[in-house]
């Protein structure tokens, strides 16, 4: 009898919802765990087949370790405001906030037809008002601390979807949404000083169970590096060229140096016959985006400015060029170019024919060769003055001193991270809440005034002026700053999509709370997050932000933990049947509806654990889930065949002990595809018994429950036990009866293998050497061959050196 999914799964999502089965006690005595997906964005697309991966990943572990006697919280939420959202209505003429609202209504029905288990009691969604509220609360808190303040800054202007966009929105020139062209202006911007948390940024990734890619990521992002801040002097002018270097040790190879196209002093160090090629590179390194601009592989280009600067360490005239591989936020906008030690210096050097003079030797005591590339090792000084023979680390000191000592340098950390550009010129967004007054001054909407509303309007359009669409909305715009009585205008930039995600994990803890964004005393039960699951793609922008919202809350002293996620995984892709990333422009992506409908839900969650290491990419195949209904299929007819009520046979008993071992291990390192394969291989040693072994069927069910939660709550009522399955204890195995009988050992000769010997667990490596020596197939490649030694590694390995 196969399982009848299409009547078992809707009985048991009714079952947890009415009886509130995942609701999280915020009161209990038991030991908590807060679990989290990186909530979904509820486009009108629906889920595809990627997303319920880290959602079913997150729900097996909470299933797994309540049953284990945690209290465990695992809510879900809706990151609903954004551009896409906006895009979309100005495209169709519906509202946003309908089209948002009957998107999430379909995002819920899909999760909810997967049997995840959810506490439905926190959901929020990051446009509704009683959330935005405290949001916009939370940026005031920013304000008064100097965090949130206006500047002008050169950002990238997109006319068409008429908004600034982000560095990371803008490819070869164009929106990454929509393809459309942007150009470079500067607009006064609010921004938060995030640089302000820099080094607490960095430093405190130490103390988190991340993968060490994505906190390379971060610290490469934060760019913190130590070094000295040297004045140039430019020749014939009364200006100094200030540039920041990680190794002054190389000053005096210093012989040319490169300004960002953007960089101020560019127009008045440019000589009149270079004014025009100047002009037109700049222009073209404006289209160009700051990941094009800085690409490694790139070639390098530039143009001569027909200025002059001194190296202040010997008082060489050098060329000033400008290149786009130099970024004008980055630094000082400027760089000493010492081709001989640094590679971008080099090739750059190498194509526009400049001097290349070498300054470190290697420690071996050679001469460096810089023929054919830069030598960028430490090493000790030459062709350096009075610091000749020096090591570099000792250089760095005596140099900087000797700078300082001068008035022309001093010791520096420069960051590569600039302050986060707030505004975004939307109307589907968070209303920033600030007023400005007819005197000048901004000050901030009032706590109690809080949510400031979106206003109510069919009319989205951009204004093409470089204002959000709620600058037209005059009723909404004048208003009277209620304090001093003065007439005032309200922002009209609205906030990024990023403000609501950085701080929803915390919402969850406290979601009906009308009087702050939450109770210190509630979120302190249950941070940090314990396990946080989603894509790689966030691994900079929401985790850093999330990251620097939570240690402003910290020293707000509205959390006591410095971290908001202890452990982060990031899974893997899915991608569509033709090895590609799923997109309707590709006509690949496959809707979890139709699978569910076909196979199941607990289908869908098995085959997607079962696919591969929760971590890696893998394509998506329909026609493999046949395999994992099968094995489905077989767990029910067992549970629900005549059973025999007798003592398990030895065989049953220890694999039944093995299987609960292997399950408890594999699931605990989220290693579920071999877990997966433990159970499949129980399942069939009982589906051989001609009246299964309850208890051993029990076990099995149980272990299933977490994997695939509609069968292990319909077949544990079947076998006579009150639901819910998830209130059960989780098997318990017997090491003794879970040990190996006898195990497999490999023989390597050379490091590749030749044979295999059978042994008993614990056996002694005298007596491993004597069989894998006596294995034919081993001694077959021995013959004529000396051998040097072996290398035995009991209950492992045997490899035999010759």
């Amino acid at each position: 009898m196969a399982y009848p999914f299409g009547e078992i799964e809707p009985k048991w999502q009714n079952y947890w919802l009415e009886n509130n089965t995942f609701r999280a006690d915020d009161n209990t005595t038991k030991e908590r765990l807060y679990f989290l997906d990186m909530f979904p964005y509820p486009s009108a697309a629906g889920l595809h087949v990627g997303h319920p991966e880290g959602y079913t990943a997150t729900d097996i572990m909470a299933r797994f370790k309540r049953m284990n006697g945690f209290e465990v919280l695992h809510p879900m939420g809706w990151d609903s405001f954004g551009l896409p959202a906006e895009q979309y209505a100005l495209k169709t003429g519906i509202h946003p906030r309908v089209t948002t609202d009957q998107n999430i209504q379909n995002f819920r029905r899909q999760i909810r037809s997967l049997g995840f288990g959810y506490d439905w009691d926190r959901e929020v969604a990051t446009s509704d008002p009683d959330y935005y509220r405290w949001t916009q609360w939370i940026f005031l808190r920013l304000f008064e601390r100097g965090l949130a303040y206006m500047a002008e800054v050169p950002v990238w202007w997109c006319p068409a979807l008429g908004t600034v966009l982000a560095n990371e929105e803008v490819i070869d020139g164009l929106s990454e949404r929509g393809s459309h062209p942007v150009e470079r202006r500067p607009m006064r911007q609010w921004m938060l000083k995030i640089t302000a948390y820099a080094d607490r940024l960095v430093d405190d990734l130490d103390e988190l169970d991340w993968p060490e890619a994505i906190k390379a990521m971060q610290r490469n992002w934060i760019g913190r590096s130590f070094g000295a801040q040297v004045k140039f002097k430019v020749v014939g002018g009364d200006s100094d060229i200030e540039v920041f270097t990680t190794r002054p040790d190389t000053l005096f190879g210093a012989t040319y140096m490169v300004l960002a196209p953007e960089h101020p002093l560019v127009d008045s160090i440019t000589s009149s016959d270079k004014k025009e090629l100047v002009d037109e590179y700049r222009t073209a390194a404006a289209m160009k985006s700051d990941l094009e601009r800085t690409e490694l592989q790139k070639e390098k280009t530039g143009v001569f400015t027909g200025g002059f600067a001194v190296n202040p360490v010997n008082g060489e005239e050098i060329p000033v060029w400008i290149a786009d591989y130099v970024l004008g936020h980055y630094g000082t906008g400027a760089i000493m170019a010492v081709p001989g030690h640094d590679t971008r210096d080099y090739e750059f050097a190498k194509s526009q024919g400049l001097r290349i003079v070498p300054v470190v030797n290697p420690v071996d005591g050679s001469d460096v060769d810089i023929s054919e590339e830069a030598f960028t090792e430490e090493g000790v000084a030459v062709n350096s003055g009075q610091f000749d023979g020096l090591p570099t680390a000792d250089f760095k000191k005596k140099i900087t001193a000797w700078l300082e000592e001068q008035g022309i340098g001093e010791e520096k950390v420069n960051y590569r991270m600039r302050d986060w550009l707030f505004s975004r010129q939307r109307y589907w967004g968070e209303p920033i809440p600030v007023l400005h007054l007819e005197d000048g001054r901004t000050v901030a909407v009032r706590d109690e005034d809080l949510p400031v509303l979106l206003p109510d309007v069919q009319r989205i359009q951009p204004s093409g002026t470089g204002e959000s669409p709620l600058a037209a909305v005059e009723e909404w715009v004048n208003t009277v700053d209620p304090v001093t009585g003065l007439k005032a205008r309200r922002e009209t930039n609205t906030m990024p999509q990023w403000a609501g995600s950085c701080w929803y994990y915390l919402r969850y803890l406290d979601p009906k709370n009308t009087e702050a964004p939450f109770d210190p005393e509630v979120v302190d039960k249950w941070l940090p997050v314990d396990l946080y699951v989603g894509g790689a793609e966030h691994a900079v922008l929401h985790l850093l932000y999330a990251r620097f919202w939570h240690k402003v809350f910290y020293d707000l002293g509205l959390v006591k933990t410095k971290e908001p996620f202890q452990k982060l995984v990031n899974q893997g892709m899915i991608l569509g049947e033709d090895s590609q990333k799923m997109s309707k422009s590709r006509g690949n992506v496959v809707n979890p509806d139709d699978i569910v409908e076909r196979f199941g839900a607990d289908s869908l969650r098995c085959y997607e654990m079962y696919m591969g290491p929760i971590d890696v990419v893998k394509p998506w195949n329909t026609s493999q889930i046949s395999g994992v209904s099968r094995f489905l299929d077989r767990v029910y007819r067992i549970a629900t065949a005549p059973l025999s009520d007798d003592s398990p046979e030895n065989a049953t008993l220890k694999l039944t002990h093995k299987t609960i071992r292997k399950v408890t291990q594999d699931t605990e390192r989220m290693r579920f595809n071999t877990a997966l394969s433990s159970m499949m291989v129980l399942s069939k040693h009982l589906a051989q018994q001609e009246k299964p072994n309850r208890w051993a069927v029990e076990q099995l069910v149980l272990l299933v429950s977490p994997y695939a939660s509609h069968l292990g709550e319909e077949l544990w009522e079947q076998l006579g036990h009150k639901p819910s399955v998830v209130d059960q204890p989780w098997p318990i195995f017997d090491a003794d009866l879970a040990k190996d009988d006898e195990l497999t050992i490999a023989v390597q000769v050379r490091g590749k293998v030749r044979g295999t010997i059978q042994v008993a667990p614990g056996t002694a490596k005298e007596e491993l050497e004597r069989l894998a020596l006596a294995e034919p197939a081993v001694v077959r490649h021995l013959e004529g061959q000396t051998i040097r030694k072996v290398i035995v590694v009991p209950d492992r390995i045997v490899n035999i050196v010759i």
